[in-house]
């Protein structure tokens, strides 16, 4: 992907992620979507078991398999079918991706920056801090318009 296709898809996803990232109106239930729609709806686990095709204490054991977190997406496509549900999956950031990708480029900056820094002290050279800020801003930006996987690569 280019990297000026990647800034858009950033600035579309991070769009999409406004009103899910600050809402606990999507947080899991305690005890699980599963188990709190079928209570909602008034249906017993056999009743759903009978709609997926399993035993009554497979549906148990699926209730339990949620809120453990070892239910994989196929089986929680099938429940959400049964239960009348759309599923809905998503991984949220927890900040903008567009703050994700400035962060890291300026962590990255800074360490390059840093060992820069050091090599020249030890040559009795000394950066003047309005240029190491200038600098520091200058290759933020610079690795932000790449912002390939680069930016991932562990030194």
């Amino acid at each position: 992907m280019r990297p000026q296709d990647r800034v858009l898809a950033r600035r579309q996803l991070d769009k999409r992620f406004v009103s899910l990232r600050d809402s606990q109106a999507w947080a899991r239930p305690p005890r699980g979507w599963v188990k709190a729609i079928r209570e909602a709806l008034g249906m017993t686990t056999r009743q759903l078991g009978k709609r997926l095709g399993v035993s009554q204490p497979r549906v148990t054991e699926i209730e339990k398999a949620e809120v453990s977190g070892s239910i994989t997406l196929g089986s929680l496509q099938r429940v959400a079918n049964a239960l009348d549900c759309q599923l809905i999956y998503a991984f949220v950031p927890r900040d903008p991706l567009e703050s994700l990708v400035e962060q890291r480029a300026e962590d990255l900056a800074l360490r390059h920056l840093k060992s820069t820094s050091h090599s020249m002290a030890l040559e009795a050279q000394s950066v003047d801090p309005d240029e190491a800020r200038e600098q520091l801003k200058q290759l933020v930006q610079e690795l932000v318009e790449q912002s390939g996987s680069v930016l991932w690569e562990d030194e």
